[in-house]
């Protein structure tokens, strides 16, 4: 019960006050999400619609909602299955997930992640190593990515 409540305030907000360039609704159940994340402006994913899948487990908040990315994304946290790299997506001791924080907080930490890859703790290692080595290469690929899979 306190998950429904909490999940249902929670999307109640983020319905009335939403992050600026993320959007979440409910996909039929209570715990099936979809996220809609703008590309940010100045980086290779500006212009770009990327969806997203959240499924909210039985114990939340005291567990992560699992997130994955359904657009394809040239990312070096992300890998081909939409999977995503980010330690506030995983429990401790690995992860940095506390009840505290909430699917808004969430989504606005994947966008700031979509802004600044870390290319030290990669899911694709070859992107990163384009990222880290060949900057404009990886720019490039991303700009390209974003117009053929995120494009409206």
């Amino acid at each position: 019960m306190q998950r429904a409540s909490r999940l249902t305030r929670e999307l109640s907000l983020l319905a009335t006050e939403p992050p600026p360039g993320i959007t979440c609704w409910q996909n039929g159940q209570l715990d099936d999400l979809r996220a809609q994340i703008l590309g940010g402006v100045d980086t290779p994913y500006e212009k770009g619609i990327f969806n997203l899948e959240i499924i909210v487990p039985e114990r939340y908040p005291f567990e992560p909602p699992k997130i994955r990315f359904l657009t394809p994304i040239y990312h070096p946290n992300i890998d081909s299955a939409g999977r995503i790299c980010l330690d506030i997506l995983k429990l401790p001791p690995k992860g940095a997930w506390r009840p505290s924080l909430n699917i808004s907080t969430l989504l606005t930490s994947i966008q700031l992640l979509m802004a600044e890859p870390n290319p030290d703790d990669p899911l694709m290692a070859d992107i990163s190593s384009e990222y880290k080595y060949n900057k404009q290469l990886f720019l490039l690929n991303a700009r390209e990515w974003t117009e053929k899979y995120a494009g409206q």
